[in-house]
């Protein structure tokens, strides 16, 4: 087979795709536009605009660009179905457990040799589409200089609930530099010359979910404080999100920088929220956050738990943000035709419910087709989990699930 004419064929569906999307998504445009809500001044992230990737980023010089994962974010249709797993690099490993022993999760965030070595671990042993790096959603907080840590069982941990204006004075005079983000940068460069063609996912947590567990102090089942001071102190609250939302900026723009070749957001606790608490009080923070890497042109996935209700929301968020090849992903609470209704033209990522993990195989594997059966009225899909895998699963089922996939 020709690979020089396969890649051009590809090409040549990518802007028949991308002009048959980018109608659709211009109507979005303009309905995000009209909406003071999701406007952001994009003019104060101009380090974003007019930029490039480096010569030798993997988009650039072609070890990625024609990867599947890539042309399902852009939406087109693989030869075979894409797939990699939330929190594919982790528990349910040996591997991970052995390289990690004794060593803090923000310290191993921190090493970048460990980091790269334990974002490949799952590649090389499932053959995933791609690998995600590994990190967590507050390193960027410890890079800014918070005290926070993740104790065993409990979660991120700050040295103290930060709630009142002059905490959160104190809080956004910090920021991330080059130099803290050297290890980020250095992590992401070994990986992605180690992963070759297959392209490497950049992680970032969204501003909300930051900002709650700043406010909270600890992770929490309601976000009662956050969802507080939002309504109560309107303008504390958007100082605080926005200053998360140039973090991860930040943090997403150095992996993408360093060879990642797409980003996704993740927004863990954006389902505690009503639609308008959303799109008042949160989008504009991920739409800023999403501004730093949208320049760069590489693909976005919009993620969040519980967030059914709000995907057409976060559809518009990477749309206001500039995201070229928007792609939204879908937890396993709503089927992806379902999806595919709410988000015409638009990839979806998603969403094996992770329960059906320990299930016997015969049931797996009829939930696996029916997800994929289900994505398929959607222009492309990226095969997933609809949260993260359990520490428990055993690994020879994801790899079973990824050789299944790659039938379809």
């Amino acid at each position: 087979m020709d690979r020089r004419s396969s890649a051009s064929r590809s090409s040549s569906r990518w802007e028949a795709v991308r002009e048959r999307r980018t109608t659709v998504l211009r109507l979005y445009g303009v309905a995000c536009r009209k909406a003071q809500s999701v406007s952001v001044n994009l003019a104060t992230l101009a380090p974003s605009a007019g930029a490039a990737l480096p010569a030798d980023h993997p988009l650039v010089d072609g070890r990625t660009a024609t990867a599947p994962l890539i042309r399902a974010l852009r939406g087109d249709r693989p030869e075979h179905l894409p797939v990699w797993f939330m929190r594919q690099a982790g528990r349910s490993l040996p591997e991970y457990r052995e390289a990690r022993q004794g060593i803090g999760m923000l310290d191993s965030c921190l090493r970048p040799e460990l980091a790269s070595e334990i974002t490949l671990q799952p590649v090389r042993r499932h053959g995933v589409d791609a690998g995600i790096f590994f990190s967590d959603i507050v390193v960027p907080l410890r890079l800014a200089g918070v005290g926070v840590d993740i104790a065993p069982g409990v979660g991120p941990v700050m040295d103290q609930p930060y709630r009142t204006t002059e905490d959160i004075e104190r809080l956004v005079s910090l920021s991330v530099d080059d130099d803290a983000l050297a290890p980020i940068r250095r992590a992401v460069a070994l990986t992605v010359a180690e992963l070759g063609h297959t392209p490497l996912i950049g992680f970032g947590g969204a501003p909300f979910t930051l900002a709650a567990y700043l406010v909270e102090g600890r992770p929490s089942r309601d976000h009662l404080a956050a969802r507080t001071m939002m309504h109560a102190a309107p303008e504390t609250w958007d100082r605080l999100v926005s200053w998360t939302g140039d973090l991860t900026g930040a943090f997403l723009r150095a992996q993408v920088e360093a060879g990642a070749s797409a980003v996704q957001l993740f927004d863990s606790w954006a389902g505690s929220l009503s639609r308008a608490d959303y799109t008042e009080r949160v989008a504009p923070s991920s739409v800023r956050a999403l501004a730093h890497v949208a320049g760069l042109g590489v693909p976005a996935i919009h993620f969040g738990t519980g967030t059914g209700h709000l995907l057409g929301a976060m559809r518009d968020v990477l749309v206001s943000a500039g995201v070229t090849d928007p792609a939204v992903g879908v937890d396993y609470r709503t089927p992806l035709d379902e999806a595919a209704t709410a988000l015409p033209g638009v990839p979806l990522q998603g969403n094996v419910d992770p329960a059906l993990l320990a299930a016997p195989w015969p049931v797996l594997e009829a939930h696996v087709r029916d997800v994929a059966a289900r994505g398929a009225t959607a222009p492309a899909h990226v095969l997933n989990l609809g949260h993260g895998v359990p520490p428990d699963t055993d690994p020879a089922v994801l790899t079973r699930v990824v050789e299944l996939a790659h039938t379809l």
